[in-house]
């Protein structure tokens, strides 16, 4: 049984650690799943300090990428906890699984990355038309804030060298120093003093 068990887990939550199943449920409709967490403790986001103070639990029900064509409901049994430093802001605060939950998330983390690339190759419309196909049922609007919440890609710094920095360059090498006039210009890229190919006014 702890065999079938650390499998489940495995196929349900392949890169989220320390969750604990502890029941699946499946009907022509919908995959039920009842989960934990069993991290010793959690960390609170106001001072950063582990806290093993079990204050009290509640559920949540987070929707999660469907399934074989049927809607996932998970159904988390999560704890507060207090907060062991007494000058800290919050006296109380509710873990999260990473990877998994988010505060005051109303899905998965997978689930918020799966509506997000579909909202990103097919815009808001498109895009929850294509949830619906999936077995998400969710709004243009929804699939655009999702969208819009994902952080900035890193631009690299370009590597285009422009016409004023190639022609300094060359004239550093060259020797001839860089001028405006159309004369200037022609003694740089011919130094031989023949004429170019191609206009000078290109």
């Amino acid at each position: 049984m702890e065999e079938v068990v650390l499998r489940l887990e495995e196929l349900l939550f392949p890169s989220v650690a320390d969750v604990a199943v502890l029941s699946v449920a499946v009907n022509d409709e919908a995959v039920r799943i009842e989960a934990r967490s069993t991290a010793a403790g959690a960390i609170c986001p106001g001072c950063g300090i582990l806290s093993r103070r079990i204050h009290s639990f509640y559920l949540r029900f987070p929707a999660d990428v469907p399934s074989g064509g049927r809607r996932v409901a998970l159904r988390l049994r999560v704890r507060r906890f207090l907060c062991p430093v007494i000058s800290c802001g919050r006296r109380t605060f509710a873990e999260q699984l990473p990877g998994l939950t988010r505060r005051y998330g109303r899905r998965t983390e997978r689930l918020r990355s799966t509506l997000a690339a579909v909202g990103l190759a097919l815009a808001g419309r498109a895009g929850a038309r294509m949830a619906s196909v999936i077995g998400v049922s969710v709004s243009r609007s929804t699939v655009l804030r999702l969208v819009e919440a994902l952080p900035d890609p890193e631009v690299p710094a370009p590597r285009v060298v422009g016409v004023d920095e190639h022609a300094t360059a060359k004239a550093v090498t060259t020797g001839p120093s860089w001028s405006t006039s159309k004369a200037g210009v022609q003694s740089i890229c011919c130094p031989t003093g023949r004429r170019p190919a191609w206009p000078l006014g290109s």
